[in-house]
């Protein structure tokens, strides 16, 4: 969400700026071109009067020329000069901010042995007015796959950012097979966990790089590979230039269904232990989500898995749900046991099936 407002700000700016240098040429073009009108005028009547020859006037308008050449780029090196001393002071400002989340003194690289995940009574809030998490327990078992749902609001991306450690905890402990993720090196324990999320960030390069982005170094063969495990290979075999294709800003000749297959081909390739899907289809239509759920079965086996989701017709494989209202656990148990419950969740699945009636 940062990284989306921030773009948008940047957006907004450029376009501001582009104004601005659109007024100031316009601005320019009237000042030069009403001031060559009346030197001309005048040397014309100069001429007519008898005071000034052809060849004065050829020199008046040469001179003017080289008068206003220069000035037609004033505007530009302006802006050019002024951008500069604005990223040159955004930048020593960013080198100067420290850090909120620093490694423990001494931390060490995290060692994923199984990849088991356990949040112990974790209480986080991003103001001290509104508790997010209140004492939150469980556990992801090696191999296992553990899905999150429940109402907007309720927390549920709040424990990927915690896993990723984006924050720290205000009380609790997330461990890592038995390692606190306070204690471990940071880049560690990213390099340990993928996410699939659900608004894939592109750049404005090829398809290959996009990919390739997933980890640092990646041959053209491993590339090739993990876009095969996403299922992409062959949509990019119909391209004109291949993995060489540029997609736009922010991936914009792709469609939705084709980003999440790229971010997907970029966590096969990073090849992690754990695997967040952080709504990973909630932005895409029913036959697309299809498609991509097939392919996340695929990448989650032989992967500690958590799903954060919305649609609950994504997780119903999953071999534990848990259910989270204002900040607690509602319920958890699989999606027949939570079924025969009748509770939050029941509500929420008949709620979503006649959705989907209605849509029918």
């Amino acid at each position: 969400e940062r990284y989306n407002r921030a773009m948008q700000d940047w957006a907004d700016a450029a376009v501001k700026s582009e104004n601005s240098l659109g007024m100031l040429n316009i601005g320019q073009s009237i000042i030069t071109n009403t001031t060559m009108i009346g030197a001309m005028a005048y040397s014309v009547y100069g001429w007519q009067q008898g005071l000034l020859t052809v060849g004065d006037l050829v020199l008046v308008n040469a001179l003017l020329m080289q008068l206003f050449r220069p000035l037609d780029l004033l505007g530009m090196v302006y802006r050019t000069i002024r951008q500069g001393l604005i990223d040159m002071d955004a930048m020593f400002k960013l080198i100067d901010t420290k850090a909120e989340i620093v490694d423990a003194p001494n931390a060490k690289p995290l060692n994923v042995v199984d990849g088991t995940v356990a949040f112990k009574d974790v209480y986080f809030a991003y103001d001290k007015d509104r508790q997010i998490l209140k004492g939150l327990s469980f556990t992801v078992p090696p191999d296992g796959t553990l899905a999150i749902v429940g109402p907007s609001g309720a927390g549920k991306s709040t424990l990927a950012r915690l896993l990723f450690r984006f924050y720290d905890p205000q009380g609790g402990r997330i461990l890592i097979d038995g390692q606190d993720i306070a204690t471990v090196q940071q880049e560690s324990l990213r390099g340990a966990i993928g996410i699939v999320p659900q608004d894939s960030v592109l750049f404005n390069d090829t398809i290959g790089y996009n990919i390739g982005y997933g980890r640092e170094g990646a041959t053209q063969e491993e590339i090739e590979a993990a876009a095969r495990g996403a299922a992409l290979d062959e949509f990019i075999a119909q391209l004109p230039e291949g993995y060489d294709t540029q997609v736009g800003e922010r991936g914009l000749k792709l469609s939705g269904g084709e980003k999440q297959r790229v971010a997907i081909a970029r966590t096969l390739l990073k090849n992690p232990p754990i695997l967040v899907l952080d709504e990973a289809t909630s932005a895409l239509d029913s036959r697309t989500e299809d498609e991509i759920q097939t392919t996340l079965a695929k990448i989650s086996e032989r992967r500690t898995t958590l799903i954060i989701a919305h649609r609950l017709s994504t997780i119903i494989h999953a071999d534990e749900i848990i259910v989270l209202d204002e900040g607690v656990i509602a319920e958890r148990g699989s999606h027949d046991e939570l079924l025969v419950k009748n509770g939050l969740y029941a509500d929420m699945w008949k709620r979503q099936a006649e959705d989907r009636k209605e849509l029918v």
